[in-house]
């Protein structure tokens, strides 16, 4: 299982596409050897879609995500970022696009079934599908057989599906739709995630027999000795 540290970027509270900003940095260098490793990884058994998530909050898997697709995006794949998380979702404010209608609609509307509110991002080849209107009943949502569908329907548009969920400690969202993905990149931020945090968090993925396929740990200091190679 492929582990990747990503350290913290300048802005180390801000929630930032360094990949876009400085792309030359060491921190976009990690998201890229972080895609090599997935990639890598997955051989054996092709990587269509993917989950994010980490032990609890606040533990940095949107911006690593977020970083995530755009390297992927820039690789030539054609990527679908979905903000899963319907209870905090965040994707939509990193790439500056309204949050209006998403994934929420594909559930209640024919209309958003028929032709899913996807957005361009700047990125080419770099799509977003924000969560939508925030719902009363997120996990019974996901826990519904239209969560299938839907995966199905989107990944029939693009290479990657790369979906953004809640901790999944913290709520039952993220082993749902774990359960019905390929894999689970799982985020765990130095100095932060208790060890019995992310240990309870491996527990309950293998639960539903999720497919992990590697970790990234966040917010690691940089190593001054490797900036010379993101001059």
């Amino acid at each position: 299982m492929p582990k990747e540290r990503i350290a913290s970027s300048p802005d180390s509270g801000a929630e930032r596409l360094i990949t876009l900003a400085e792309p030359r940095s060491p921190w976009s260098e990690a998201y890229r050897a972080l895609r090599t490793n997935l990639e890598f990884s997955s051989l054996d058994r092709p990587l269509r879609t993917l989950l994010v998530t980490s032990p609890g909050p606040e533990e940095g898997k949107s911006t690593i995500l977020a970083n995530l697709a755009v390297t992927l995006a820039q690789a030539d794949k054609k990527v679908i970022l979905v903000d899963g998380d319907l209870r905090r979702p965040s994707l939509h404010e990193l790439f500056g696009l309204p949050n209006g209608r998403g994934l929420t609609n594909m559930f209640l509307e024919e209309k958003a079934w028929q032709r899913p509110p996807l957005q361009q991002t700047s990125v080419p080849n770099l799509i977003l599908l924000p969560s939508g209107p925030t719902p009363p009943n997120p996990a019974e949502l996901l826990a519904s057989p239209r969560t299938e569908q839907i995966i199905a329907r989107l990944s029939e548009r693009a290479d990657l599906l790369l979906f953004d969920a809640p901790p999944v400690v913290a709520v039952t969202d993220a082993a749902l739709l774990a359960a019905k993905l390929d894999g689970v990149l799982l985020v765990i931020q130095a100095g932060r995630t208790k060890r019995e945090q992310a240990q309870r968090a491996i527990a309950l993925l293998e639960k539903v027999n999720a497919r992990l396929v590697g970790a990234a740990l966040s917010n690691v200091k940089l190593d001054r000795s490797m900036e010379y190679y993101g001059t």
